[in-house]
């Protein structure tokens, strides 16, 4: 597979799906390669950032104790990497018209949090906004890859609104996870 065909996977339902299924990565092979090495961009960049910037950042970001909140965010990552693998394979055949097997739901729960991920790489600019918009803009491409994802992974019939509906309690769900992350973050 090819950058391009991976960089089209949020976009489009055809592209790369059907190859990435076929591969049939083991689940422990993702969370090995995967997961477990991209979970750890998103502490890493904030104990750089939350080291290096201290208040210019944000009021009161220096006297945090990031050592901890790193530790316990990496943590919670690769916990949500399992419990959204689970939670999408439950959504999705609760419903009538979709169905997805393990080794898919834990591709997919893989493959969407890659976007957010990769986002930290923006807190390398002291810049509290351009952080924030990198994370929503994460945030959108981490929603169409579930989406597509879905549409390209599961076995249905022809109705999208049934993979809407999927996607949208699993990334209300997903939204929820990292709402928490980001309160045990900030509460420290």
């Amino acid at each position: 597979m090819n950058a391009m065909t991976l960089l089209r996977l949020p976009f489009s339902r055809t592209a790369g799906w059907k190859e990435l299924q076929q591969r049939r990565i083991p689940i422990p092979s993702l969370a090995w390669l995967v997961v477990l090495p991209m979970s750890l961009l998103p502490p890493l960049m904030l104990y750089y950032a939350g080291t290096h910037y201290g208040d210019d950042f944000a009021t009161g970001f220096a006297e945090r104790p990031w050592r901890f909140i790193t530790t316990i965010l990496f943590l919670a990552e690769l916990l949500t990497f399992f419990v959204m693998g689970w939670l999408i394979h439950a959504v999705v055949n609760g419903q009538e018209e979709l169905s997805i097997d393990y080794h898919d739901a834990y591709l997919l729960a893989a493959m969407a949090p890659l976007p957010l991920w990769s986002a930290s790489l923006v807190l390398f600019v002291s810049s509290l906004l351009l952080n924030a918009l990198a994370v929503l803009v994460a945030l959108g491409i981490s929603c169409g890859l579930i989406y597509h994802g879905l549409q390209g992974l599961c076995r249905r019939g022809d109705d999208d609104m049934v993979a809407q509906s999927a996607t949208y309690t699993i990334m209300a769900a997903g939204v929820l996870a990292w709402g928490v992350l980001m309160a045990v973050v900030w509460a420290y």
